[in-house]
């Protein structure tokens, strides 16, 4: 990178970081677009003349708001609730809640901000956004969890609608919260509408949807081999989490005949050198949906798997491996062991679980390494269609929504190969999916004026 370049993003992370002071998590996703967008500025200068990304770091709007609730016991409890409308250049806000004691402003804003690239780059007319809540969904009762979503809803039904804002699920955010949270939106505005995506399969929802970010990761991991005349058939893959977004990843690495060593959660990870097969999988989604256990129980009922308490898995050896978990969860010593290891390909399919020094060292090594924005996007894709079918009042079948889950995922990798590819022939996929991310929600905000 030239020096001038260097000067230029330094001197925009300096105005930027001033003025978000104590986000960390916001201001490495802002870094990160920043060093692929801010050159590729440079040699267009309408995009700096309109100062189109000064503006796209500013969310359209912040609401903030307390929400109060009764346990089970008749106490009072007050949580915050959040809501980051970041850009509706292309369509209206969309992305998801999420409830966990530790979501801050920090944290939607880094996801919102993800989530404007990411809902540019489906090809759908989806703007971005996030909320959420620092409340526990983990030990409540279904009656507490209904009481909280019923008056979180109470206040951010002000500021949503199938038109302006679209919220989904997210971490604590399950099909349960978002039946609750649908009900207590119906009540209050007396429709029904496509208001929230990730809806009951009678009610609106579609087929596919909760599989579909793990599925859409591993349909771009299978893109990225392709691009060098493999596939998934025969490699050994290493998944961190065990969430809906881990579970089908590791469904369709087994559908197209990887080997999956590895799933994990807050406690560590279990290794299974035989493999997690279909009805091993099945067991851990039982555990993990319905009885909501932790992974270490896996080595009770298969005995020759290990788990390792406090750790993560990316120092097994694999072919390729994918971080479902959560952001940060892997750094550069272990990015370092991975490729030690014989890694390939590095698929993301949480939002920014690569720290900024593991995707330098993927990047050195030259190996395939793709940021969430590009790889995770086939939930929010599928949203887009849930929202589609909500406006047809009309249900596709699971082969047609997966068959356009696919195609979405393919036209990003095309994207993604289209800015990132330089002189050599490697792709740069995360310049490339910034890039064309940029490219369209720039072009929009320009068409619209400064608003």
């Amino acid at each position: 990178m030239s020096h001038s370049h260097q000067a230029q993003i330094d001197a925009f992370m300096a105005q930027v970081t001033a003025q978000n002071p104590h986000e960390p998590e916001f201001i490495q996703a802002v870094q990160e677009v920043a060093e692929t967008v801010i050159p590729f500025i440079a040699n267009h200068p309408q995009y700096a003349e309109h100062r189109i990304l000064e503006r796209m770091v500013e969310p359209e709007r912040t609401i903030i708001f307390r929400v109060p609730w009764t346990n089970d016991q008749g106490e009072v409890q007050i949580n915050r609730g959040y809501r980051v409308e970041f850009n509706s250049a292309i369509g209206p806000y969309k992305g998801g809640l999420r409830f966990h004691p530790t979501v801050t402003l920090s944290i939607l804003k880094f996801l919102g901000f993800e989530q404007v690239f990411k809902n540019s780059l489906t090809t759908l007319p989806l703007g971005g956004g996030k909320g959420g809540s620092d409340f526990n969904p983990k030990g409540k009762s279904d009656t507490e969890v209904m009481r909280f979503c019923q008056s979180f809803m109470t206040e951010l039904s002000r500021h949503i609608g199938p038109n302006t804002d679209v919220p989904a699920g997210d971490i604590g955010v399950g099909g349960r919260e978002i039946g609750y949270l649908f009900g207590q939106y119906k009540r209050l505005r007396n429709e029904f509408t496509g208001v929230l995506t990730g809806k009951g399969r009678n009610w609106g929802g579609s087929l596919i949807r909760p599989e579909a970010t793990g599925y859409g990761a591993v349909y771009f991991a299978a893109e990225m081999l392709r691009t060098k005349g493999q596939n998934f058939d025969g490699k050994s893959v290493v998944v961190s989490g065990s969430g809906n977004v881990a579970q089908y990843a590791v469904e369709k690495c087994i559908q197209m005949g990887a080997k999956v060593l590895t799933m994990s959660d807050s406690k560590g990870y279990i290794h299974d050198a035989n493999g997690i097969d279909a009805t091993k999988l099945a067991w851990i989604m039982d555990l993990k949906n319905n009885k909501r256990g932790r992974i270490e129980s896996y080595v009770q009922q298969y005995p020759g798997a290990s788990f390792h308490a406090g750790e993560r898995p990316w120092g097994v050896a694999c072919d390729a491996a994918f971080p479902c978990a959560t952001q940060n969860e892997l750094n550069g010593d272990e990015a370092a062991k991975l490729i030690a290891n014989g890694c390939q390909v590095v698929t993301e399919g949480a939002n920014m679980p690569s720290t900024p020094e593991a995707i330098e060292a993927f990047q050195e090594a030259r190996i395939l390494f793709t940021p969430g924005k590009a790889s995770n996007a086939g939930g929010v894709a599928t949203s887009g269609l849930e929202m589609s079918q909500n406006s047809l009042r009309i249900s596709w079948s699971r082969e047609e929504v997966d068959e356009r889950l696919l195609n979405i995922m393919k036209d990003i990798h095309a994207q993604c190969v289209t800015y990132g590819t330089d002189e050599s022939g490697y792709v740069d996929y995360v310049r490339g999916a910034n890039i064309a991310g940029f490219v369209k929600v720039a072009d929009a905000m320009i068409d619209q004026g400064v608003v």
